[in-house]
C-alpha cells in the first residue's frame, strides 16, 4: 500500500506558491513561507533575548561591583572607555624610538660622572651641618662643666661653633686676609644655589635614563623565543620600567 502511495505521488501536480496579483503589485513582492520562517525566527530570538535581559535586571544586586566599572563611564546613556595615561613621557618615547641601548647606557654613564663631580665640588656641606652627630667632652669636676665654653675648647669663633665642617681655628682666622663684601657673599650663594639646581636636574635625568635603559633591556628579553610567555607583574610608569616574571627554563 505504501509503495502505491509513493508511485501515485510521482504523477501529482506540483503546487507552487502564487505570485503577487497584478492588482496588488504596488504592495511589493508577496511574502513566501520561507520568508515568514526567517522573520518569525528572528523575532523569537529577539524576544528571548529581551526576556533574559529583563530577568537579569530583576535579579541584579544594586551593590554589585565589576572591575570594568573603574575603567569606563556612561555618557548620554552609552558606555565609553576611559582614556589611559601615557606609560612614558614624550621624551622617553622619542628616545626609545630613535636611539639604541648602547647610546642610552653611554648617556647615563656621562650623567652619573657629572653627578659625582658636582657632589665632590659641593661636598654636601648643608647635609653635613644637619647631621645629628654628637661630640662628647670630658671634664674634671662639676665646676669646670658649669663654666665649660665650647668655643674656647674648640679654639674657634663663637659664630662658627654650629658648623660641623670648615670650622677654622682662631690662629688660622688671624692669618686669613678676607676682603669679601655683601655682593661677593650674595654671588657665592647664588652660584651655590645654581650648582645645587644643576645637580638635581642631572639626578632626575639620570633616573629617566635608567628607566629607559631597563625598558630596552626588558624589550630585548621579550623578543627572545621562549616556551612560556612571561607574566606582566607591574606596568611601566615614567618613574619605573615594566616588570615581568619569567618562568625558569632549563638550559640544554
Amino acid at each position: 500500500m505504501s509503495s502505491w502511495k509513493k508511485a501515485a505521488k510521482t504523477n501529482q501536480k506540483v503546487h507552487r506558491e502564487r505570485a503577487q496579483p497584478s492588482a496588488r503589485q504596488d504592495l511589493g513582492l508577496l511574502e513566501k513561507k520561507k520568508d515568514y520562517k526567517l522573520r518569525a525566527r528572528d523575532r523569537n530570538q529577539k524576544e528571548a533575548t529581551l526576556k533574559l535581559l529583563r530577568k537579569r535586571a530583576l535579579n541584579k544586586n544594586p551593590d554589585e561591583f565589576y572591575h570594568h566599572m573603574i575603567n569606563s563611564k556612561i555618557q548620554e546613556g552609552e558606555h565609553h572607555e576611559l582614556e589611559k595615561g601615557d606609560e612614558f613621557t614624550k621624551d622617553q618615547i622619542k628616545l626609545m624610538q630613535t636611539q639604541d641601548y648602547k647610546y642610552v647606557a653611554m648617556k647615563r654613564t656621562v650623567e652619573a660622572n657629572k653627578i659625582r663631580r658636582l657632589q665632590g665640588q659641593l661636598h654636601m656641606t648643608d647635609v653635613v651641618n644637619e647631621t645629628p652627630n654628637k661630640h662628647i667632652f670630658f671634664v674634671e669636676d662639676e665646676q669646670e662643666a658649669t663654666e665649660f665654653n665650647l668655643a674656647e675648647r674648640l679654639d674657634t669663633h663663637p659664630d662658627l661653633v654650629g658648623r660641623r665642617s670648615n670650622r677654622p681655628r682662631l690662629q688660622d682666622l688671624s692669618k686669613l686676609k678676607l676682603a669679601v663684601g655683601p655682593e661677593d657673599i650674595a654671588r657665592i650663594n647664588q652660584e651655590r644655589d645654581l650648582s645645587y639646581r644643576e645637580l638635581m636636574r642631572r639626578i632626575d635625568r639620570e633616573k629617566e635614563l635608567t628607566v629607559v635603559q631597563k625598558t630596552l633591556e626588558i624589550k630585548r628579553a621579550l623578543k627572545q623565543k621562549r616556551a612560556l610567555k612571561p607574566k606582566l607583574v607591574a606596568k611601566g610608569t615614567p618613574h619605573q620600567a615594566p616588570q615581568f616574571k619569567f618562568k625558569f627554563e632549563r638550559k640544554r
